[in-house]
């Protein structure tokens, strides 16, 4: 949400000024149906402009799943891509131990082998990192 302004008016009643975008939040939070439809959409139009943009990426519940039971993000992607480790890691210009260590969580990986892993996997680098 963005800083609401308050102002006093001549009569002074105090008067509060904010984004339309989080007045409709607001009332979206309160209940109000025609509000709560427009973040919905919103969120929607949000969402695919990210996807289409390459920021965003969506996958299938059960990866996210097994991230969240701690499965190495890399591992849980690469397994619903349908790659072996050495197929990831050729794509990726690593070894097959690289990733491996990285899978098991012996190793983190350098920001620039993870985003080699993200391009060669399809996926944003936000993806494979917490």
């Amino acid at each position: 949400m963005g800083r609401p302004q308050i102002i006093t008016t001549p009569a002074g009643e105090e008067m509060v000024i904010l984004p339309r975008s989080d007045y409709e939040a607001l009332l979206a939070r309160a209940g109000d149906e025609a509000a709560e439809d427009i973040m919905t959409a919103r969120i929607v139009d949000e969402t695919g402009a990210r996807l289409a943009a390459g920021q965003d990426v969506a996958l299938p519940e059960s990866v996210w799943v097994a991230i969240e039971a701690g499965e190495s993000a890399v591992r849980a992607i690469r397994r619903h891509r349908g790659q072996t480790q050495a197929e990831l890691a050729a794509s990726a210009g690593v070894g097959q131990a690289y990733i491996s260590e990285i899978e098991s969580g012996r190793k983190t990986g350098t920001p620039e082998t993870l985003a080699q892993i993200a391009r060669a996997l399809g996926v944003p680098l936000d993806a494979l990192v917490e």
